[in-house]
């Protein structure tokens, strides 16, 4: 009976035994599953930010593309029919009208060649009615254009140039033609014949004049607000301290005017070579505009490209040293377009 018991004991303590072992193992499996659970949530959850990351940078990066692209995307093609302060206006292809808005930041280039590869940098005074342009940029509160790159070509800057040069010079001209008409009815019966060549003159001037007017017309009428002439010794270039004062009392003036723009031209007499008068006259009304922008404080974008006028516009003869002297000169004017005073 006692074998039977002890025999029975250790049976129990091998089944105690196999269980604890078995126990044991359960746990171990238990916890092993538990942590290749974790596991498996741990990268389930991190597959899950990875695709909101992703999802997000995505979304983030078209945000950015379209807030780029309306930023940048504003193109026109047109011609300046206007300036006004620091804006101008553009009449595009399909005769649209836009204001665009000139930075100290807006680049402009002259650009040539087949594949417009020449470029060359100039400011915003060379953006002159009448001019054909390309402009960049984007969109303000205002709706305005604001420009950050404008592009044209030389041709076409030449003969915008030619246009504005042309108009006050005919007008100058046909008085001066009125004038040796009225001396000539006064002379013998002689000289008939050429003051009926100086009536013809005059009619064809005239003629010269109302196209001039009308293709002004269409870029834009301005008021002068105020004028100041400069003269200069015969073959210098640099500006008299003289007129510094008067330059100043006008770039104040300017500046209480809504929308203005300074016109700069510079004359040269008629003796000497065409080429020499052409540089003359350039040199001097950059001297003019640097000294108004330096000291008189006008911003460039309220100036126009300074004139080199040559010798367009004789206002005296070149047969005596004074009548040579009024012609050496920069004329700066004060212009308003006339739809912004509502004349």
């Amino acid at each position: 009976m006692a074998g039977v018991m002890a025999a029975e004991a250790g049976d129990t303590d091998g089944n105690e035994d196999s269980d604890k072992t078995n126990s044991r193992c359960n746990q171990i499996l238990f916890s092993k599953t538990r942590i290749e659970s974790k596991k498996e949530n741990t990268v389930m959850r991190n597959n899950r930010f990875t695709s909101s990351r992703r999802t997000l940078g995505l979304l983030m990066a078209g945000l950015l593309f379209a807030s780029l692209a309306a930023a940048q995307g504003t193109q026109v093609k047109g011609l300046i029919t206007g300036r006004s302060g620091s804006t101008m206006t553009v009449k595009t292809q399909d005769s649209e009208t836009i204001t665009v808005a000139l930075t100290t930041d807006t680049q402009v280039q002259e650009v040539d060649g087949a594949f417009k590869m020449r470029k060359k940098e100039l400011g915003v005074t060379a953006l002159i009615p009448g001019l054909p342009v390309e402009v960049k940029g984007s969109m303000n509160d205002k709706h305005q254009l604001v420009a950050d790159a404008v592009k044209f070509k030389g041709s076409d800057l030449k003969t915008a140039q030619d246009i504005q040069a042309g108009l006050a010079p005919t007008e100058q001209q046909v008085q001066a033609n009125q004038a040796q008409i009225q001396a000539a009815e006064k002379v013998s019966e002689a000289h008939q014949q050429e003051i009926a060549a100086n009536q013809a003159k005059v009619a064809a001037n005239q003629a010269a004049i109302t196209a001039a007017n009308k293709r002004f017309g269409e870029l834009g009428e301005y008021n002068i607000l105020g004028e100041v002439t400069v003269y200069f010794a015969n073959g210098k270039v640099a500006l008299d301290p003289q007129y510094d004062s008067q330059l100043m009392d006008l770039a104040r003036k300017a500046q209480t005017i809504d929308a203005y723009i300074i016109q700069v031209q510079g004359y040269a007499s008629a003796v000497g070579s065409a080429a020499l008068n052409q540089k003359l006259s350039l040199e001097r009304a950059d001297n003019v505009l640097a000294f108004l922008e330096q000291n008189g404080n006008v911003p460039l974008t309220n100036i126009l490209a300074p004139g080199a006028m040559g010798t367009s516009n004789q206002i005296a003869a070149n047969a005596t040293a004074e009548g040579q002297a009024e012609n050496r000169r920069v004329v700066v004017r004060i212009l308003q377009n006339k739809g912004i005073s509502g004349t």
